[in-house]
């Protein structure tokens, strides 16, 4: 999309309220938010305006929104400025239309979507996510992606369904090497080309939900069919050129949650199809594989609250996984498993909020922590400081990859 047409749509949304003699109910903040590198032995050669700061990000959003007991329509709309490359942008994270017929609901454009159990652990939620700016110390909102979709609720009795088809492809935002450092098995310098699946009927992806609630807890079946939102890759050493794509996949999977001994179990699972290698024998492409999630929180009093999780994943076709990877890459586990843990403390009449995130897997034996203090000055303005730590046994690890992106950020936002 084009920078005018964001503020095109604003521009008309505005002229409209105004023919109508309505009071504009226009929301946002202006927000900034730095991070800066805490790690020092950075790769020779590394950009010096990208060694000490991840992050530097001024920000305003505007919001507008209407409904009727018909419909209605919401956009949101971000303008920044990226201190840390020069550039100004504008980002539409939202613009939808909402249609209600009795029993039917249809959402048409971009919208966020979240689907599944996990706290900051994704199975049947297969819709984009911003994986850099999780890392760099955005706020946790800024980790989900808009994805352009018509959104189908239907309410018939005692489940309801969803369907959403999505026609325009919406990779991940994974770290790439000119903000991030992490492991790459290609050689450096390597030139590389990105395709993405083109708008076509053959790329529609589909995903759908039948939920409902039983016995006090909400149960859930999710079928998805589209590609990976994280590339595979390819590299041809005579061309001396690496290739990232996104295969095909499927997602078939189901959650459960409600109430437990005085706290909230969630428990989820999801089988991944990998439509273009469903024998492992392609390198390039991850195996087909389950993941399975088993959560619990609970409150203790009215500021305190606990929440652990456990998550694995497991390979099929583990032998083939061995026998075809290429020399260089580091080889994982059958059954990757990783223990999370939240705690939150709210203090000062709940204006003061201590927190920690943090993953540990005993079988790559790494970890990522995120710990943070927020503080509310007033109704609208807040403050945050808070750290991404991450580290392992090895610099070939999920985590442990990103050891020398370590670093502290600062948030401070003004809503109105």
């Amino acid at each position: 999309m084009s920078r005018s047409a964001p503020r095109a749509i604003l521009l008309g949304l505005f002229l409209s309220a105004v023919a109508r003699g309505e009071e504009i109910p226009l929301h946002g903040f202006a927000q900034v938010n730095y991070a800066m590198r805490v790690a020092a032995d950075l790769p020779a050669g590394w950009p010096a305006r990208e060694r000490d700061f991840l992050l530097g990000d001024e920000r305003f959003q505007l919001e507008y929104a209407h409904a009727s007991a018909t419909g209605g329509f919401s956009t949101r709309l971000d303008l920044f400025h990226d201190a840390v490359d020069g550039a100004a942008r504008l980002d539409l994270r939202e613009a939808y239309l909402d249609l209600s017929a009795g029993k039917l609901d249809l959402r048409a454009g971009r919208q966020i979507l979240t689907w599944g159990t996990g706290d900051l652990v994704f199975i049947n939620d297969v819709f984009p996510k911003d994986w850099v700016a999780l890392l760099s110390g955005a706020p946790l909102e800024y980790l989900k992606l808009g994805v352009d979709a018509l959104n189908l609720n239907l309410h018939p009795g005692p489940f309801a369904f969803q369907a959403v088809l999505i026609p325009f492809f919406a990779p991940d935002h994974t770290p790439t090497p000119d903000r991030l450092v992490f492991f790459n098995p290609f050689p450096p310098g390597t030139p590389a080309e990105t395709r993405e699946p083109v708008p076509k009927r053959a790329n529609l992806e589909s995903a759908f939900r039948l939920y409902s609630t039983y016995r006090g807890y909400d149960l859930a079946f999710y079928a998805y069919r589209g590609f990976f939102r994280a590339p595979g890759a390819r590299f041809d050493p005579a061309a001396g050129k690496a290739t990232f794509f996104y295969p095909k996949l499927g997602v078939y999977g189901a959650s459960l949650q409600g109430a437990l001994l005085k706290g909230l179990l969630a428990l989820e699972g999801g089988f991944y199809d990998s439509r273009d290698d469903r024998n492992g024998r392609d390198p390039s492409i991850e195996n087909p594989h389950l993941r399975f999630l088993a959560g619990y929180q609970r409150a203790f009093g009215a500021d305190f609250t606990l929440g652990l999780q456990y998550y694995g994943e497991r390979l099929r076709h583990y032998d083939a996984y061995r026998q075809t990877l290429p020399p260089g890459f580091p080889i994982r586990d059958q059954t990757r498993s990783y223990l999370t843990l939240r705690l939150t403390q709210f203090l000062k009449y709940q204006t003061l909020r201590l927190s920690l995130f943090a993953f540990y897997s005993p079988t790559e034996e790494d970890y990522y922590a995120i710990p943070e203090v927020r503080y509310n000055f007033s109704d609208e303005l807040w403050g945050a400081i808070g750290g991404n730590l991450l580290g392992g046994k090895r610099d070939t690890s999920f985590f442990g990859q990103f050891d020398k992106n370590d670093n502290v950020y600062l948030t401070l936002r003004y809503g109105f």
